[in-house]
């Protein structure tokens, strides 16, 4: 018979509950929690370990439980008071996951192909903007997201909910700048920085080679650094009264040019 929790009270909830509130524990735990059915398979698929499902039986049935998990995993029936205590969403599925985190070093990146193509962002900080990139690379299938100065930490409710699960689907790395650079050069991958500054129209530049695209925040721009750095900025020309657009839509824009004179292979 399943384990059944039906109060908020309960000790695992409230802990579950601080996974779900708080960086710290999460860091501390390397726990976090999953919301939804089709994340919750993703994550299955990008070889998460789930340690244990919690569902509200009036949403989610035992039966929708069985076709979800294949792996051995700890099931516990909870109450409709305990789900919205745990659920980030206004929508309701009746479904949460506790899962383990996973190292995101520059070391465990694998490239599949010599001329990988990657999408580098610097110190993005909102979990929106973060998610939409990585729903981004998914669609482009990129071969790395690397994230050079991360203000917040990837399992961030937040993040999850608005990449759509595609978290689980990219091959995503952290590191400061330094590290990313210093990454990037000792694979002879080409840098090419998003900015304004001493910059080409981003068609003219021969992206089939093992590439880096770079973006920086909107509202600050790229680093120093990474200007120095770069074998070519690259401008998206703008004909309207602003000098930029939403850091997801540009890396749309720049990744699936890169794509296409790959011939989207």
């Amino acid at each position: 018979m399943n384990k059944e929790i039906t109060s908020v009270q309960n000790p695992y909830i409230k802990a579950l509950y601080q996974l779900k509130e708080k960086s710290r524990d999460r860091n501390k735990s390397g726990l976090f929690l999953i919301e939804g059915a089709r994340e919750i398979g993703l994550s299955i698929k990008g070889k998460y370990r789930i340690e244990t499902i919690l569902y509200y039986p009036e949403l989610f049935s035992e039966a929708q439980l069985n076709n979800l998990i294949s792996q051995q995993t700890t099931t516990i029936q909870i109450s409709k008071e305990v789900y919205q205590k745990l659920a980030h969403r206004d929508t309701t599925e009746g479904v949460i996951a506790v899962a383990k985190t996973k190292a995101h070093d520059l070391s465990n990146i694998a490239f599949k192909s010599e001329n990988p193509l990657i999408l580098v962002a610097e110190a993005p900080e909102k979990p929106g903007n973060i998610g939409a990139i990585l729903r981004t690379a998914d669609a482009a299938n990129v071969d790395a997201v690397i994230i050079a100065n991360p203000k917040t930490d990837l399992y961030n409710p937040n993040i999850i909910r608005s990449s759509v699960g595609c978290i689980f689907t990219n091959q995503i790395a952290t590191g400061s700048t330094s590290e990313i650079i210093s990454f990037l050069k000792e694979k002879k991958i080409s840098i090419y920085c998003a900015a304004l500054q001493s910059s080409e129209l981003y068609t003219t530049q021969d992206f089939t080679k093992a590439t880096a695209i770079v973006m920086g925040t909107e509202a600050t721009g790229l680093s120093a650094e990474w200007l120095q750095q770069s074998t070519q900025n690259i401008i998206i020309p703008m004909q309207g009264e602003i000098d930029s657009m939403n850091v997801s839509v540009a890396a749309g824009i720049l990744i699936f040019e890169a794509k296409r004179q790959r011939n989207f292979s």
